[in-house]
């Protein structure tokens, strides 16, 4: 255990939050998601994985330590559901609660089609694969920066 560092947050993953730089992207997946498959072909070229968890709960874990940039108009992506791109389920409910707590301020996130998502999780620095059985429970993050101490 380290002080001050969420818990669930295993070093395989913190030592990828830690090489991220700012604009790569995080995928958080789901069960369902091809997460091992995807995952081969991101930056980092493994799987990494927070079992037992939910898709909320990891975004809380990783939004304790990494920003959302700040330079794009949205720093977070959900995955839209096949036929109902503009529903929105409870998995992603959670995690906007996550963001906007991590943000201190409401941060909506975009959505993207779920075969864009697949391109856009192949292009990403890592995927991280959750414990979260409920459907559409995948999610992009862009890493933001920490401003300099004035």
């Amino acid at each position: 255990m380290l002080k001050g560092i969420d818990p669930i947050l295993n070093a395989d993953v913190l030592y990828a939050l830690r090489s991220m730089g700012h604009g790569d992207d995080l995928i958080i997946a789901d069960t369902n998601f091809p997460s091992d498959s995807v995952a081969r072909q991101t930056r980092l070229g493994k799987l990494l994985r927070i079992d037992c968890a939910t898709a909320g709960r990891v975004a809380e874990a990783i939004l304790s330590v990494m920003p959302l940039d700040s330079f794009v108009e949205h720093a977070a992506l959900r995955m839209e559901i096949v036929d109902a791109p503009d529903e929105v389920p409870p998995v992603q409910v959670e995690v906007q609660r996550a963001i906007d707590a991590a943000e201190g301020k409401p941060t909506p996130m975009g959505s993207i089609e779920r075969f864009a998502f697949y391109d856009l999780a192949k292009k990403a620095y890592c995927v991280i694969q959750t414990g979260e059985r409920r459907f559409y429970g995948c999610f992009a993050f862009k890493k933001g920066v920490i401003a300099p101490d004035a």
